[in-house]
């Protein structure tokens, strides 16, 4: 009953929103980027190709908001923000004489009504998989809710190869554009691009070819591309290597640790890996997340996520549950020791990935969120 009040109340915010900014989606392509893994880098790249073909551009992404040249932070923990932020920010692309608007869009804002009155040019779905299922409760509805994203687009951009592809009604897949058909000429054309990334890269390659670019095109701008800020990105490369992603359910654990493995340590040294879980959320997946670790990973330090509310030594018992039988592990809650006893114990040729903050700028203990910047913590440990 509260989610559906919720829920009226940001449809409410919405249409006012809307008529306020006098409905700017309908003056400007808006191409929506929605998934369990992948928006962040998906949405940041088809920005990248189409402003390198001097097509006019901005977006809000996770990480920020860029309208024009103008970067905007968009809160805590936020991916789609408030109704009145996302039409002030459309409204602010059209007065800048933008011609396309990407807008990374979360199942939470397609459920609860804060993108109503959006016009999508494009709707893509990168991928569904274990992730918010305290919120959607079964598999099923969590890939309905993000196939609105689908149904309100003139054209559904997807991978017929995910598992999500047979939820989806015949109504979608109609008029949709299979991206993982370009999987193979992006793989020949980006070798070194880890293989989960490569889909991101069929997924732009395939919205910007259907927009009207070249293979010139986004092939030369798709080599200059930079990952977003805690995707993927080395941090330290001496002795030992640290990376931090936000990598953050079990299908991204299976995804990125692998590829770090092939691409770093290549049966040489260890692999360290720190994350923990968010309080207050999908807790099924704890489980999932310490077996995908632990498979991939020579050690774990389970630690502290925005335990919120809940009990931190609790949530990283219930991730240990899944790690696999004679796996080394150990628990250290606070966030900044956990990193530090990583760094220290690790040697020449190992690496240390650090996943779940990433770009974030707070860590939220109980009820208040406290300052937090992940490369910071990891450049204060390596000094001590």
């Amino acid at each position: 009953m509260f989610q559906q009040l919720k829920n009226i109340y940001h449809l409410f915010q919405a249409v006012i929103a809307n008529v306020i900014y006098g409905f700017p989606s309908r003056k400007i392509k808006v191409i929506g980027v929605s998934g369990t893994d992948g928006k962040t880098t998906t949405t940041h790249l088809i920005a990248h190709i189409l402003q390198s073909a001097n097509k006019k551009v901005s977006f809000i992404s996770s990480v920020y908001a860029q309208i024009g040249n103008e970067k905007y932070d968009i809160g805590f923990h936020v991916t789609t923000p408030s109704p009145f932020a996302i039409q002030r920010y459309l409204r602010q692309a059209v007065e800048n004489g933008d011609e396309f608007f990407i807008l990374e869009t979360t199942s939470h804002a397609l459920n609860q009504n804060r993108v109503w009155g959006v016009q999508y040019e494009y709707g893509i779905l990168t991928n569904v998989s274990h992730e918010h299922l305290d919120y959607h409760r079964i598999y099923y509805r969590y890939v309905k809710t993000k196939e609105t994203l689908l149904v309100l687009a003139k054209k559904a951009v997807l991978n017929k190869a995910d598992e999500s592809y047979r939820f989806l009604s015949g109504k979608t897949k109609r008029k949709s554009i299979d991206y993982g058909a370009n999987l193979k000429r992006i793989s020949t054309q980006f070798k070194d691009v880890a293989e989960y990334n490569r889909y991101n890269y069929a997924a732009a390659y395939t919205v910007c070819r259907a927009v009207g670019l070249t293979d010139k095109d986004i092939f030369g701008s798709m080599t200059k591309f930079i990952l977003p800020k805690g995707r993927f990105e080395l941090i330290y490369d001496k002795n030992f290597k640290v990376i931090i992603d936000f990598a953050h359910t079990p299908n991204a654990f299976l995804n990125l640790l692998p590829s770090i493995r092939k691409k770093y340590l290549k049966n040489k040294g260890r692999l360290i890996h720190i994350f923990g879980s968010a309080g207050l959320r999908d807790r099924t997946k704890r489980p999932l997340m310490g077996k995908a670790s632990s498979r991939f990973s020579d050690y774990i330090i389970l630690t502290e996520e925005d335990y919120r509310t809940e009990d931190p030594n609790l949530i990283c018992q219930q991730i240990s549950s899944g790690i696999l039988k004679n796996k080394p592990f150990e628990v250290i809650i606070d966030r900044e020791r956990a990193i530090r006893k990583g760094l220290s114990i690790a040697k020449k040729e190992d690496i240390v990935v650090v996943t779940g903050k990433s770009h974030e700028k707070s860590i939220c203990r109980g009820h208040t969120e406290f300052p937090w910047n992940e490369n910071e913590a990891i450049s204060k440990a390596l000094s001590l």
